[in-house]
């Protein structure tokens, strides 16, 4: 959080707290204390409607399920001084969590927290079984959203041609699990991260 508290900072680079989002995969004690910390905007990773399909895809949520996630995040933009939107981040994955039904879920699930959804296409790679779905599947998914009165926009895919959009390099490594202590330890150090490494939460800065 010392990081975040540099970027805002107007003795430092200034920027503005709708500038900067942090994006969690949903560790709920680190969202929990950053209203102690920053004000900047927050995305959630979800990427799916329920407990069941979510810890699949996440195992994460088998720690912090979805109420519990959804309870943090709505503490922690009551904290705030404006009123923002959280980002909900799901990733549409081809015959996974991409059926319309999953649309109405996700839309009755976020029904008590105001909320911006980013839909984002799945990016294929060599390592992985999960495809992206079609363009139309996308958008009847979007359109339910739309129709439930939700704020949807669609990630657009860049540099999928050459396996380097979103998701895609951790194909380039065969086992990217292996890594030496010292590497780990050099890249904490570098970070200059308060959070434990489980917390597992990442800045975003949009320069736009």
């Amino acid at each position: 959080m010392e990081a975040v508290e540099i970027m805002m900072d107007d003795c430092a680079f200034g920027l503005s707290k709708r500038k900067v989002t942090i994006s969690t995969s949903g560790v709920v004690p680190a969202i929990d204390k950053m209203k102690d910390y920053t004000d900047a905007s927050l995305a959630v990773s979800l990427h799916a409607p329920n407990d069941e399909l979510r810890s699949q895809i996440m195992p994460i949520n088998k720690k912090y399920p979805i109420a519990e996630l959804l309870r943090s995040v709505k503490d922690y933009m009551a904290s705030l001084p404006d009123k923002r939107l959280p980002v909900i981040e799901y990733i549409l994955i081809k015959g996974v969590n991409n059926h319309r039904q999953h649309a109405r879920d996700l839309a009755k699930l976020l029904k008590s927290l105001p909320c911006k959804i980013n839909l984002i296409p799945f990016n294929p790679f060599s390592l992985s079984d999960y495809q992206r779905p079609s363009g139309s599947s996308i958008t009847n998914f979007r359109q339910i959203l739309l129709d439930a009165g939700y704020t949807v926009t669609v990630r657009t895919t860049r540099a999928d041609d050459i396996g380097a959009a979103c998701g895609q390099l951790v194909g380039d490594v065969d086992d990217h699990t292996l890594r030496s202590d010292r590497h780990k330890k050099r890249a904490q150090y570098k970070s200059g991260k308060v959070f434990d490494e489980a917390d597992n939460l990442a800045v975003m800065v949009d320069r736009l």
